[in-house]
C-alpha cells in the first residue's frame, strides 16, 4: 500500500511489564514518543469532525423502519400539533419476538400520528423515539414513516458505584433523564462500600455518622432522597435496582455495628436494616441486589437466611456471580460480574463481564462494546435477562463531573443502549476486540461509523454542555510495525524512524507493518488474552519497540 505520510507522526512504544513512563525526542521531521506500557492509549481529541449527517438521527435505531420519501408530516413551530397524535393499547405487536411489554409502533402520516403498544412503557418509548425524529428535523417538517420495535433485552442498564464515591441527587436525576430519552431502562444503585455507607437509617443512624467514613465523609442520601429518586426513576420508565452489598465490601457497616456482618448479632442486625430498606426505603421496588462477591464466606446460613428474608418482605433478590452458588429457585437473578461468571439455566443472568468503564479506553472499548453481544447472545430469552455497564470509582476523582468524563459514561451507554435494544453483534470481545476493522466496506466497521455519525450528533444537541468524551475516530489511521528487539535498551532506534516502507529488515530479521484504524489503539488489553487487541500474543516481560505512525484523516491513503 502507498501512503501519504505527509503530515505523520511516528509514536515507538516498548512493551515491558508494569512500567508507564513518557520520554519525548525528535527525529528529524518526525515527532516520536515512547510510551512503555502495558496498553497503549492514544488520545486525539483534536481531530473532532462534523460528518455528513443523515436526516434522521435514532438512537438506538429500531427494529424496522420503513420512510416514505414522498410526502411528509408538516411542523407547526418546530413541533407537532398534539391534536393530531394519538394513543392506543392493543393486545399484541406481533413482530416483537420478545420483550412485547416494551414493543410499540409508530406510524406518522400527512395529517396524524398514531402510536400503539401494548403497556405504557412501550407507549413511552415511543414518545422517545418521535421526540428523536422531531429534534433531527428541519424544524418545518418530518417524514412520514412507520416503526415497529421492541428491545432484544429486557435488561439495558447502567450501575453508579456511590459507595466508595458521591454522585449528587441532581446528577443522578440528570442521568435517568437523559438516558431514559436512549430507551436505557435500569439503574443499579450500588449504595453500600468499605468506604461508606451512604444510605440513611433511621433505626441505625451511626451507620452514616461522619466517623464512619473513609472516603468522602457525611455524604450519604437520605431516605427522602431515595423516594425521590424511585419517583424518578418511575417517571422515565427505569427500573431502580438498589444494593446493600453483603456480607462481603461491609467494613463499614463493621466500623459502625463493631460486628460482623456473618456473626449472629450482623446478621440480626442486617435483617433490621434490610426490613428498613424493603418496607421503608425502596417500599415500590420489586428487587433488591445483596451483593456477595468478593468474600470469605464464613457462615453458611448467611446468605441463604438473607435471601429468605428478603423474599418474605415480598422483594425479588439479586446476586453477583462469581459469589454465593445458587441452584435454579435460591435466587431470582444474578449479575455476572468477572469472566469467571456463568449465566445458568433456570436463573436469570444480567452480562457485566466487559462492562466496567473504570477499565475503558474512551475510545477502543466502545468499539468492542458496540460490537459485542450481549451475554454472547444475539437476543434475550428467560435465561438472558440484559447487561449492566458499571462505573467502580475505585479512584477518588475531584467531582461529579470528572466521573461522567473519565469514565466515558454517556458515550458508552449509547454504544451500549443500542446494542442491547437492538441485539445481534459480531462477536463477544473474542474476534477483533477492541480494533476496527480497517476495510471500510467492511459491514463492522460500516455499522460502527453509522453509529458514530448518531451519536455525535446526539452529544452535540441532546448532550451539549454535559462531558461527553468522545470525538470522531473512524478517520482516524495508523500504521504499526512488528515489534524490534530493543535488548532493554529504551534509546535504540530502528528502520521505520527514517523511511516508511511494507517491510522492514533489521538485524538480518523481517518485519512487517499494518493498518489500524480509531484514536485509541491498545497493544495489550488490561484484561490481557481476554480481549484481543492489535497483537494477539505478546510476552509482556520481554522488551519490544513497535513504531505506530500517524497517518493525518485529510491525507489518509
Amino acid at each position: 500500500m502507498a501512503l501519504n505520510t505527509s503530515p505523520k507522526t511516528t509514536i515507538k512504544t516498548d512493551i515491558t511489564l508494569n512500567t508507564f513512563l513518557f520520554h519525548e525526542t525528535h527525529l528529524k521531521k518526525t515527532h516520536s514518543m515512547r510510551l512503555y506500557g502495558g496498553m497503549l492509549l492514544i488520545f486525539l481529541l483534536s481531530l473532532a469532525c462534523s460528518p455528513q449527517t443523515s436526516q434522521l438521527h435514532l438512537l438506538p435505531q429500531p427494529q424496522q423502519i420503513t420512510i416514505n420519501q414522498k410526502s411528509a408530516h408538516k411542523l407547526i413551530n418546530g413541533q407537532i400539533n398534539p391534536a393530531l397524535i394519538s394513543e392506543k393499547l392493543v393486545a399484541e405487536i406481533s413482530e416483537a419476538k420478545v420483550n412485547p411489554d416494551e414493543a410499540y409502533r409508530l406510524k406518522i402520516t400527512a395529517d396524524s400520528v398514531l402510536i400503539e403498544a401494548t403497556t405504557e412503557k412501550g407507549l413511552f418509548w415511543a414518545h422517545q423515539t418521535l421526540a428523536q425524529i422531531v429534534e433531527s428535523s428541519d424544524g418545518k417538517s418530518v417524514p412520514t414513516l412507520e416503526i415497529t420495535d421492541y428491545p432484544a433485552f429486557r435488561i439495558r442498564g447502567y450501575m453508579h458505584d456511590v459507595g466508595r464515591s458521591f454522585i449528587s441527587v441532581e446528577e443522578l436525576k440528570k442521568h435517568i433523564r437523559l438516558l431514559s430519552k436512549y430507551k436505557i431502562n435500569v439503574f443499579h444503585w450500588h449504595l453500600t462500600e468499605n468506604q461508606g455507607w451512604r444510605l440513611q437509617s433511621k433505626r441505625y443512624p451511626q451507620l452514616t455518622d461522619s466517623i464512619n467514613f473513609t472516603r468522602l465523609p457525611g455524604k450519604y442520601y437520605t431516605i427522602e432522597d431515595a423516594h425521590e429518586i424511585s419517583a424518578y426513576c418511575k417517571a422515565h420508565n427505569m427500573l431502580l435496582i438498589p444494593e446493600v452489598d453483603m456480607p462481603g465490601h461491609s467494613a463499614a457497616f463493621v466500623r459502625a455495628m463493631g460486628v460482623d456482618m456473618q456473626s449472629a448479632k450482623g446478621m440480626e442486625i442486617l435483617k433490621n436494616l434490610m426490613d428498613e430498606v424493603c418496607t421503608e426505603v425502596f417500599p415500590d421496588e420489586p428487587y433488591i441486589h445483596i451483593g456477595t462477591d468478593e468474600v470469605e464466606f464464613t457462615n453458611p446460613a448467611f446468605v441463604p437466611e438473607m435471601v429468605e428474608f428478603i423474599r418474605s418482605k415480598g422483594k425479588k433478590v439479586i446476586s453477583w456471580n462469581p459469589g454465593w452458588n445458587y441452584k435454579p429457585g435460591e435466587i431470582d437473578m444474578t449479575q455476572l460480574w468477572s469472566y469467571r461468571g456463568k449465566a445458568q439455566p433456570g436463573i436469570p443472568a444480567i452480562d457485566s463481564r466487559f462492562h466496567y468503564t473504570n477499565h475503558f479506553d474512551a475510545f477502543a472499548d466502545i468499539i468492542a462494546l458496540y460490537n459485542s453481544r450481549v451475554l454472547n447472545a444475539n437476543i434475550g430469552s428467560n435465561d438472558i435477562a440484559g447487561g449492566i455497564i458499571a462505573i467502580w470509582n475505585d479512584r477518588l476523582l475531584p467531582d461529579e463531573k470528572q466521573i461522567i468524563l473519565q469514565n466515558y459514561f454517556y458515550p458508552t451507554m449509547l454504544a451500549f443502549g443500542e446494542r442491547a435494544w437492538l441485539g445481534g453483534g459480531s462477536e463477544y470481545f473474542d474476534k477483533n476486540g477492541t480494533d476496527l476493522p480497517t476495510d471500510e466496506n467492511d459491514p463492522v466497521f460500516k455499522d460502527f461509523a453509522d453509529f458514530e455519525i448518531r451519536m455525535l450528533w446526539h452529544k452535540n444537541h441532546t448532550f451539549a454542555g454535559e462531558p461527553f468524551a468522545y470525538v470522531r475516530q473512524t478517520n482516524v489511521r495508523w500504521r504499526i510495525t512488528d515489534a524490534f528487539p530493543n535488548d532493554g535498551d529504551l534509546l535504540k532506534s530502528f528502520p521505520p524512524e527514517t523511511e516508511i516502507a511494507e517491510t522492514y529488515r533489521y538485524n538480518d530479521s523481517t518485519y512487517a507493518s499494518r493498518d489500524a484504524v480509531g484514536a485509541g489503539i491498545y497493544l495489550r488489553h488490561v484484561w490481557g488474552k481476554l480481549v484481543p487487541t492489535f497483537y494477539a500474543d505478546r510476552n509482556p516481560i520481554i522488551p519490544l519497540t513497535p513504531i505506530l505512525m500517524f497517518i493525518h484523516p485529510k491525507n489518509k491513503p
